[in-house]
């Protein structure tokens, strides 16, 4: 993204950000004609034991029984094992992404890395959670591990490290909770609107709003190029048999008028 186009994108979205504060302020104050908001059940969290409940109008991408929802990267049934409510990365089957595309989305991801642990830097505990199949949340064992910044667990990689790191130990249960707004392209291709993460790594803040300048990738910074609203989410096979449980999501919606 040039500077240009990044002061365009901020431009817009401050245009847009106005127009909903003065959409919202239409209301009289404490008006109790205003629309209520939906009611949903909100689910239960997860032990070291046991995976949470999600909410009740979730997407569940895996329940811990099958990966039905999922697809080999390289075609055909997600090749990973499943067992005991988890499923594992199996070296060399390559990765994997949902069935189904998604846009903005709240998405709940479970991952334990190896124990005992293997290897070091970025060879140790290795997978990414890829929103819209191009950007990176990164997987990695990064307990009393030093890999760089931009590398570790909770990174959007190659471009924000995470502002503290909160890993358990290797064996255990880590938990993700992401907020992902894709971005948006006019008709031209040029960005409207970029991409943003906020992360929760086990409850504790590590991405606050971020702004990516493109596709993550290993070593360089690939520009936006246009792609479609809605995308699969992929997982990936870095050699590593890492752990995924209880993944499910929320598509995030416009304020209903």
């Amino acid at each position: 993204m040039t500077p240009l186009t990044r002061r365009l994108a901020t431009l817009a979205l401050v245009a847009a950000a106005a127009t909903l504060a003065a959409e919202e302020m239409k209301w009289p104050i404490h008006d109790r004609t205003r629309p209520q908001p939906r009611v949903v059940a909100p689910g239960t969290f997860s032990t070291a034991e046991q995976p949470g409940k999600p909410p009740a109008d979730a997407v569940v991408l895996f329940d811990g029984k099958d990966l039905s929802k999922w697809e080999s990267d390289k075609s055909g049934p997600a090749a990973w094992k499943v067992e005991n409510g988890y499923f594992e990365v199996v070296k060399g089957t390559g990765g994997i992404h949902s069935k189904e595309g998604f846009g903005d989305v709240q998405l709940h991801v479970e991952w334990m890395a190896p124990k005992p642990p293997v290897g070091k830097d970025q060879d140790r505990g290795n997978s990414g959670i890829f929103l819209m199949s191009q950007y990176e949340v990164q997987v990695l064992d990064s307990y009393e591990s030093e890999t760089y910044p931009d590398g570790q667990a909770s990174a959007i990689y190659g471009q924000y490290p995470p502002l503290v790191n909160v890993n358990r130990p290797p064996g255990e249960w880590q938990i993700y909770d992401i907020v992902f707004f894709g971005p948006r392209f006019d008709k031209d291709g040029k960005v409207l609107r970029p991409a943003r993460f906020t992360v929760f790594l086990n409850g504790v803040l590590t991405q606050h709003n971020v702004e990516l300048v493109g596709p993550t990738s290993h070593k360089v910074r690939d520009p936006y190029k246009p792609h479609a609203d809605k995308l699969p989410i992929g997982l990936q096979d870095h050699d590593h048999p890492v752990r995924f449980r209880n993944i499910w999501l929320r598509p995030i919606v416009e304020r209903p008028e």
